[in-house]
């Protein structure tokens, strides 16, 4: 097993350098040109001034350069391994070392990549811890249901609100939840925009009671702010989920230890959540592989609709704004967790069934 884990995240290397490379060339090779998006905002400068910001530029980020020596610069910057030139020549003049991978500077915001994504990176990270027991809790409780009821009005019922609820689009409904649960002429049950309450700052961290009656707290008002966005973010995802679940509980219940087990006298009970469920995970383990990506690229469209400062929001402006440094930090994360999250797949294949092995 630690051979093959070792094998897979050496695989990684040049997965990822595929992944920014193909990102990085997209980027450089846009209409336009990546100088002539850094000078757009300075539109009405005299011809000498942007002469001499193109020629800042052009030092700093080799904009001058080859598209290829570009990457390469970029390449060496974000990554770990730090390899520097001297004065004896190649390849005997190259020396290699350990560095803190350096993800530039935002070039439309001028502060380091870095904090931005770390600024951005735990919001995510809270619709995505919040979002997952939300979609695996209500898809593996009604799949299970749906295929103990087979045929049944049970199933039926579920099966057809969920196949609908996997048809609506997210940005759709994200909409349509502004427009109806938001608005303070119709139904105003919770915010719009943002995750926090302008004055949240003055909040006390849990609920209380005050001199002017209950005081929601901190806590409370991010909870109230992230209903909308955790429900439109899940809904599809725990509606295939469930549809997946109701089928590989079926193919394990008409399995022969199945019937060998309700022979014996066990309560049925005992039958599906000891023998059967366990065996019906492999199938969530392989889409558990996608979910969380999934989410990511969801929250894009979640985080934008909502007001929501995320990584998604953040991914927006880096390409509306064509930053290639951010994007480009941001298409290395995403790359990072596609592929951490098929590592921990391949784990998980091993822990739920011990027939699985990576032994050579």
């Amino acid at each position: 097993m630690l051979t093959y884990l070792i094998r897979r995240m050496l695989l990684m290397i040049p997965t990822v350098i595929g992944v920014t490379a193909a990102s990085f060339f997209i980027i450089a090779l846009s209409p336009g040109g990546l100088g002539g998006a850094l000078l757009s905002p300075d539109a009405q400068l005299r011809p000498e001034e942007r002469k001499v910001i193109m020629a800042y530029y052009n030092e700093r980020y080799g904009l001058d350069k080859p598209v290829i020596v570009q990457y390469l610069r970029w390449l060496n910057r974000v990554s770990p391994i730090s390899l520097k030139g001297r004065d004896q020549g190649f390849p005997r003049g190259l020396s290699f070392g350990f560095k803190a991978p350096d993800l530039g500077e935002s070039w439309q915001r001028h502060r380091p990549v870095s904090d931005l994504i770390l600024e951005a990176m735990p919001v995510t990270l809270l619709l995505e811890f919040i979002s997952l027991p939300v979609i695996y809790s209500i898809a593996i409780g009604t799949g299970v249901r749906a295929a103990r009821s087979r045929g049944k009005l049970a199933d039926v019922g579920l099966g057809t609100i969920l196949i609908g609820l996997y048809s609506l689009p997210e940005i759709w409904i994200g909409v349509l939840m502004i427009g109806f649960l938001t608005n303070r002429q119709i139904i105003h049950l919770f915010p719009s925009n943002g995750l926090h309450d302008i004055t949240a700052d003055a909040m006390p961290f849990l609920p209380s009671f005050g001199p002017d009656g209950f005081e929601r707290g901190w806590l409370l008002d991010t909870a109230w702010h992230l209903v909308l966005p955790v429900l439109c973010l899940s809904y599809t995802s725990f509606a295939f989920i469930s549809r997946l679940m109701r089928g590989a509980m079926l193919e394990t219940l008409g399995a022969d230890f199945i019937r060998t087990a309700r022979a014996k006298g066990l309560a049925e009970r005992f039958v599906v959540y000891r023998h059967a469920f366990r065996n019906s995970l492999m199938p969530l383990i392989t889409v558990a592989a996608y979910i969380l990506p999934g989410i990511l690229s969801g929250a894009v469209i979640i985080e934008t609709i909502f007001g929501v400062p995320g990584m998604g929001r953040l991914s927006v402006e880096a390409a509306q704004q064509t930053d290639r440094e951010l994007m480009m930090a941001l298409s290395l994360i995403f790359g990072l967790v596609l592929m951490l999250s098929f590592l921990i797949a391949d784990i998980a294949y091993a822990i739920a069934d011990p027939r699985v092995s990576y032994v050579d």
